[in-house]
């Protein structure tokens, strides 16, 4: 089974190895985007089964963007796990209370960052 992986991030070389990373699994087709209005667009036409989103962005920051694709119904089943620094126990409690499906710690490992998004569709799945 094949999933597609929509990575939001603004940094584009914090982009370009998540895409790497998460394209060393055969079953992942990855997109990604530089911002969340981008995401917005594209995720409503490409339908991926999980969005990786930065918290922090310029303009439309994470939890805006998230709040944008759940107001949508393109995009609300759509589900979203942040990817940031900002992992301390009340944010990461934050972010899931939000409606995130999970939150990956950055800087991630390029080589456990399929394995960490693989994890997150299985739980989907149940």
């Amino acid at each position: 089974m094949s999933a597609r992986i929509l990575y939001v991030d603004d940094e584009d070389d914090i982009r370009e190895i998540a895409q790497m990373s998460l394209e060393l699994e055969p079953r992942f087709e990855v997109r990604s985007c530089s911002s969340g209005a981008q995401a917005l667009a594209v995720a409503a036409d490409w339908q991926p089964n999980l969005i990786l989103l930065d918290v922090m962005m310029p303009d439309m920051d994470g939890p805006e963007t998230l709040k944008r694709l759940a107001a949508s119904p393109l995009t609300a089943s759509i589900p979203v796990a942040f990817i940031t620094a900002r992992t301390q126990t009340h944010q990461v409690e934050h972010y899931l209370a939000m409606g995130a499906v999970g939150v990956i710690a950055k800087p991630f490992d390029p080589l456990a960052l399929a394995a960490e998004v693989g994890k997150l569709l299985a739980l989907r799945a149940r």
